[in-house]
């Protein structure tokens, strides 16, 4: 892991009621294309306990690919930029915090651009700590 942003909390995303989420973003490098990545992810999201459920429903666990460097890339299970990033403060904001300078591929703008741009609507709070992982 390269670098890792504070947890935020933030009210669900989607027309479901259920508890809020804890998000956050990391930066790694790895050796994996994206399909063995992608796959690697669901597995542990699976270790995890992550059951199947309603889309944008209750989750343990919930794993996305942000960026893949400035790759663009799209099939039926995976789309690299995430496709639905630009609608997401609570990615935006923690990305902001490790990677202000990453280019968005497709709109090639700033992630500190984009954020200014984003309506703030589903970040509650800030935790006052950072992620530590070894």
């Amino acid at each position: 892991m390269e670098s890792a942003s504070s947890i935020y909390e933030s009210a669900p995303y989607g027309s479901i009621q259920q508890e809020e989420f804890f998000n956050a973003v990391i930066k790694i490098r790895t050796n994996y294309v994206p399909k063995k990545l992608f796959n690697a992810l669901k597995e542990i999201e699976k270790q995890v306990g992550r059951n199947k459920t309603t889309r944008w429903g209750p989750r343990e666990i919930d794993l996305d690919i942000l960026f893949y460097d400035d790759l663009i890339y799209s099939n039926e299970e995976l789309t690299i930029p995430h496709k639905d990033l630009l609608n997401r403060d609570f990615v935006l904001v923690p990305l902001n915090e490790i990677a202000p300078d990453l280019v968005h591929p497709e709109l090639d703008k700033k992630i500190s651009e984009i954020s200014k741009l984003t309506e703030k609507k589903y970040i509650l709070r800030k935790i006052p700590h950072r992620v530590l992982v070894k």
